[in-house]
Order: structure tokens, then C-alpha cells, then sequence
């Protein structure tokens, strides 16, 4: 008799609330949201999320780590797309992709955020976390030097205070200098 794994609902729940409080940690922070605002949008009770995740700073931790996975996800999926194999096609492929994925603005607001809420032990240890997966897996898959995964990540910093900032459709020479040769969904 083949053997079945049976989830239970708990286990149903954690991925889907955990996309609930990416949305929702996205536009609030993590200081300026409740975990009832992630309930609501989960349209679930806050004694639920509470039975889910032990308290606001776990469930902040689970909206980073699935933040990442689908930083992961796109990387992978834009490595498999690259013209060819060597480190820069794929370095560049994997920043087209992930151009494409933060155009999901929840997903680079939450990043964000979780850099300016790093002040929480926590928090800083699950974006350590989440960067040292994307920096491990961009120098395997790619086989770049230290050097160019530096500037891969350098870069997607920089994608990030462009998007964020709205500095490419700021005309000032300096906004432009910034942001030329970046891309953006």
C-alpha cells in the first residue's frame, strides 16, 4: 500500500497566511502592522495566526523566507533562460528575472522594510539568511568570481532605490546617471 503524506490544516494555512503577511508587511512595515492586519487580509482570526505563528516577529520571519523563495524561484528560472553558460549571461539573465519579479512591488517593499526593521535580532538574522541563499546560490549557478556576484548584488540593491525612489522618470542628470543601463518592468 503506497504511503500518503495527509498535511493538516495548520500546514495548509502557514504558506497561504505567509502570502498574506508579505502583502501586508509590503505596505505597513513590520512596526506599522498588526498581526489582525495580516488576519484580515488572510480572512482568517488573529487567534489563528497566532496558533500558526508564535507571535508578529515569526510571522514577519515566515513573509521574508517566502519573499526569498520566490527571489529564488526567479533566479533559477531566469539561469535556466540565459543565452549561454558563462558567468555573465548568466548574472544578467538572473537580474532580468528578478527585475521582473519585484515589478511585484509587495515583494521589494518587503525587503525593504525588512532592512529598516534589521534593528529586531530576528529580522536581521532572516535577511541574512535570505541574502546569504540568493549570494550562495547566484556564485554556484553562475560560476562568477567573488568580484561579480558582488556587483550582481550591488546592483539589485541599486534596482531597489531606483524602483523605490521613482528615479527613472526623474529628468535631473544625476537621477539619470544612477539609473542608466537598469531596467525595469
Amino acid at each position: 500500500m503506497p504511503s500518503s503524506t495527509i498535511l493538516s490544516t495548520a500546514e495548509l494555512r502557514r504558506p497561504v497566511v505567509a502570502a498574506a503577511a508579505v502583502r501586508r508587511f509590503a505596505v505597513g512595515g513590520y512596526h506599522g502592522t498588526t498581526v489582525a492586519d495580516v488576519a484580515n487580509e488572510a480572512k482568517i482570526s488573529p487567534a489563528y495566526v497566532f496558533k500558526l505563528f508564535p507571535g508578529k516577529d515569526a510571522l514577519f520571519v515566515a513573509a521574508l523566507e517566502s519573499c526569498f523563495d520566490q527571489v529564488l524561484e526567479a533566479l533559477r528560472a531566469g539561469a535556466d533562460r540565459a543565452d549561454d553558460n558563462g558567468p555573465e549571461a548568466v548574472l544578467d539573465a538572473m537580474g532580468g528575472a528578478y527585475a521582473d519579479l519585484i515589478a511585484d512591488r509587495s515583494l521589494l517593499l518587503l525587503q525593504v522594510h525588512a532592512q529598516s526593521a534589521a534593528g529586531e535580532p530576528v529580522i536581521a538574522e532572516a535577511l541574512r539568511d535570505g541574502l546569504a541563499r540568493v549570494v550562495t546560490f547566484a556564485s554556484e549557478r553562475s560560476g562568477a568570481s567573488g568580484e561579480q556576484v558582488q556587483r550582481f548584488i550591488a546592483f539589485g540593491q541599486l534596482c531597489h532605490l531606483i524602483a523605490i525612489t521613482g528615479l527613472d522618470e526623474t529628468p535631473e542628470p544625476w537621477a539619470r546617471l544612477l539609473a542608466q543601463g537598469i531596467r525595469h518592468p
